[in-house]
């Protein structure tokens, strides 16, 4: 196991009374057993009441971070690694948690700072600096590629290719484009052979991401959609490319097609490692049925995401770096928002860290680049709802978390019934919450082969606008491991 990968049992701190001591080790003792069944959340309850008996011990404060972690809240992993080391600047292991946090949050050079602390203290540490190694050379990668952006304006990856000239050899004997476009036949037998775990040809593939650029880039940022009273529209969440799963949802519900249209809320790679399968699948939807068809962008259609978590790695590995540049530009054009009937508003993240903002605010965002830390923008793809009133400092370390009264005044302000946002795994594959004005919907069961959920989609009829949930669980998938092609430092452990 890792170094930092364990739950541990003792630690420094002005020492409590006995009897609390005896308490506070109780209860992590049995956060512990939390923590090794994957239940973080009460792993992170039992760990907090730890905390309230014994507020000096670093190594609780070190366990609940892991915690934090894993259920990726890493806003508080960070604070509670930042505060074990102040409690003892000696505790390694706080510094690895710390590291891990801002990885998660693609901050490398704070990262590399606490990597570098590590293999001072533990020079003969392999994990520590192959940790600190990797991060060192992301960092410097970064930094070359601000280098190259600022030498020259932004080159599209298309002005550079010549899909024409690109041959289709003889032995390939799957699925091609007709007459260079997307039909239902090639869909099918594009599904069939990524079941069959096969690769698409590249000029295939080019074919695809060129031409959903173009019908991305021509639509507004938030897009409207009018449902009449007879007619339907399937919302998923998140599917972070657990490919055999979306083939599920079609299985269920049907093919996505003119009368049986659907929206895809964001995160349509990353973690799973068929995201390549999973988004070039929804790339060809979008061209066959642009109208009936609609993509969001989620938080992981960002460059930062894509290194992290897996996508970059997929693309090169599958294809090539070219690709990958090429999909980068194509997600910075997909839609960050779309309202139903002028009542329901979908975006991937939820609401603002300010209030006031408006439709026509939505509509004015430029959304043709990656996401500032900040911001409008920021938000959409980021915020989290949560149960009580007012704004407080978002778990994740980016954007807020939004209560109830938040949700109200948006809606009141711009004449809405309610919000449908993704953005978080849910036991049930969704939630209803602030009174019904605030709906989760997730799409990929039993996450990352461990989370143990369901998935679900939800019906819109024009009729009623009323969400009917559909519950699903997950299906079988060849034995390709989630975040096999993620960064190194999440392949070494979670630090």
């Amino acid at each position: 196991m890792a170094e930092g990968e364990r739950a541990e049992s003792g630690g420094p701190g002005r020492p409590p009374s006995p009897g609390a001591l005896e308490r506070a080790e109780a209860l992590k003792a049995r956060a512990n057993e939390y923590f090794k069944g994957k239940d973080y959340e009460r792993a992170v309850q039992y760990y907090s009441e730890a905390i309230a008996l014994c507020p000096t011990n670093a190594i609780y404060y070190g366990n609940r971070s892991l915690a934090h972690l894993r259920a990726e809240s890493y806003g508080y992993a960070l604070a509670d690694a930042t505060r074990a080391l102040e409690l003892d600047g000696a505790y390694v292991k706080g510094y690895y948690r710390r590291a891990a946090s801002n990885m998660a949050l693609g901050k490398f050079k704070a990262a590399l700072r606490d990597y570098e602390t590590v293999v001072k203290v533990r020079p003969h540490d392999r994990d520590a600096k192959l940790k600190y190694q990797e991060c060192s050379r992301i960092v410097k990668r970064k930094a070359f590629e601000r280098a190259i952006a600022s030498d020259e304006h932004k080159r599209s990856v298309v002005d550079s290719l010549d899909i024409e000239s690109m041959t289709i050899e003889d032995e390939y004997s799957g699925p091609k484009l007709e007459d260079g476009k997307v039909t239902l036949a090639f869909m099918k037998d594009l599904m069939q052979w990524y079941k069959e775990q096969k690769k698409l040809h590249r000029k295939c593939a080019y074919q695809i991401l060129v031409q959903v650029k173009e019908v991305l880039c021509k639509l507004p940022t938030l897009v409207e959609t009018t449902l009449k009273e007879t007619e339907q529209v399937t919302v998923c969440g998140d599917t972070h490319g657990q490919y055999y799963d979306l083939l599920n949802i079609f299985e269920l519900n049907g093919l996505p097609s003119e009368s049986n249209p659907y929206i895809f809320n964001g995160d349509f790679v990353d973690r799973g490692s068929f995201s390549v399968e999973v988004i070039l699948t929804l790339f060809g939807f979008k061209l066959l049925y642009p109208d009936h068809f609609h993509l969001l962008r989620g938080n992981h259609e960002t460059d930062n995401m894509n290194q992290i978590y897996g996508f970059e790695g997929e693309v090169k590995a599958k294809y090539t770096a070219q690709m990958f540049a090429l999909f980068s530009e194509v997600f910075e054009w997909l839609p960050l928002a779309q309202c139903i009937n002028g009542k329901v508003l979908i975006m991937h993240g939820g609401l603002f860290s300010e209030d006031g903002v408006t439709l026509d605010d939505i509509r004015s965002i430029e959304r043709n680049r990656q996401p500032p830390d900040s911001g409008s923008m920021c938000d959409l793809l980021w915020s989290d709802p949560q149960p009580q009133e007012g704004r407080s400092v978002s778990k994740r370390g980016v954007s807020c978390q939004f209560g109830p009264d938040v949700t109200r005044r948006f809606l009141e302000r711009n004449r809405l019934d309610y919000v449908i946002r993704s953005h978080e795994v849910k036991a049930e594959g969704y939630e209803v919450a602030h009174g019904g004005q605030c709906v989760t919907v997730f799409s990929a069961p039993n996450y990352c082969d461990q989370m143990g959920n369901k998935g679900s989609y939800i019906h819109l009829r024009g009729s009623d606008l009323r969400p009917q949930f559909h519950q699903f669980t997950a299906v079988p998938h060849p034995n390709v491991k989630p975040m096999m092609y993620a960064n190194t430092l999440l392949q070494l452990g979670m630090m």
